[in-house]
């Protein structure tokens, strides 16, 4: 059942999941992408604009779908945002530009086609939608997870999964920053009314404080263990990953490794260990 998995999972990945937003599902599925990447469509009510986040990657099918899916409900796509820059979120965002004749914003001006970037505490407003934008570095350093208060929601990209735990994208993520990435998210699900996860991959989750509670422990566990694997005698990241993560499938150890890094730097800058 799912709802003895953290964060209530739904038993499926795509459509429609709250009144303003729906998910069109990317073909770009892998063990770090898991079913792919998720486009997030979102609209309010009776309007004929909508906001498109995570375009996805460079793959012209997916990109024409997320337009027929928008033209299809009756909606014009009037803004593109981005909640990081990794290829299987951003990698198709100048293409879908092209289509849709919007604007890109993101935090990393890099990253922006137009004048307009985006900032942590802006709200955007695009036909009486209204998502307002929360910085949650950690993954990335440019990772924003964007708050839909009409429906109790937020879109957090890849800082929280529909499934599994997502890495610290060493040497531009930060394992600091992300713990204070989550206790933000707690917060917001504890105290303001968030319910809802509609994360960058997997299913959509139900119970977003359970999520982030899940998160915290899991951050708080690894970080345990990877103590005790310097105390035991690991003396590199690698060394480290096969011991801590000897039970993970190990096409995931790169990804692991980057993590295992910031956890180690994390570690280190609070003189719980001495520099490897």
């Amino acid at each position: 059942m799912s709802g003895l998995l953290p964060g209530d999972p739904a038993a499926t990945v795509g459509g429609g999941a709250t009144p303003r937003a729906h998910c069109v599902l990317a073909p770009n599925p892998s063990p770090m992408t898991l079913d792919g990447t998720n486009t997030w469509l979102l609209s309010e009510p009776g309007s004929d604009l909508a906001v498109v986040i995570d375009p996805g990657p460079l793959d012209e099918g997916h990109l024409r779908r997320v337009v027929d899916t928008a033209e299809q409900q009756g909606k014009r796509i009037a803004l593109t945002l981005l909640t990081h820059g990794h290829h299987d979120h951003a990698e198709g965002a100048a293409r879908f530009a092209e289509l849709t004749g919007t604007h890109v914003r993101a935090l990393d001006p890099a990253l922006r086609l137009g004048d307009e970037g985006l900032r942590p505490g802006e709200v955007v407003e695009v036909g009486g939608l209204e998502i307002r934008v929360v910085g949650t570095p950690g993954h990335t350093a440019d990772s924003l997870t964007f708050h839909l208060p009409a429906d109790g929601a937020i879109l957090t990209g890849d800082t929280v999964l529909g499934r599994g735990t997502t890495m610290v994208a060493h040497p531009d993520g930060r394992l600091g920053d992300y713990l204070d990435s989550l206790r933000r998210l707690h917060t917001m699900a504890a105290e303001h009314g968030v319910r809802t996860v509609l994360p960058g991959h997997g299913p959509v989750l139900a119970d977003a404080l359970g999520a982030v509670d899940y998160y915290l422990a899991h951050r708080a566990a690894r970080l345990a263990q990877v103590e005790t694997a310097v105390e035991a005698g690991c003396r590199t990241a690698e060394e480290v990953v096969a011991r801590v993560y000897a039970d993970v499938d190990k096409a995931l150890w790169p990804a692991a490794e980057l993590s295992v890094r910031a956890q180690l730097g994390y570690l280190e800058d609070h003189g719980l260990i001495q520099g490897l």
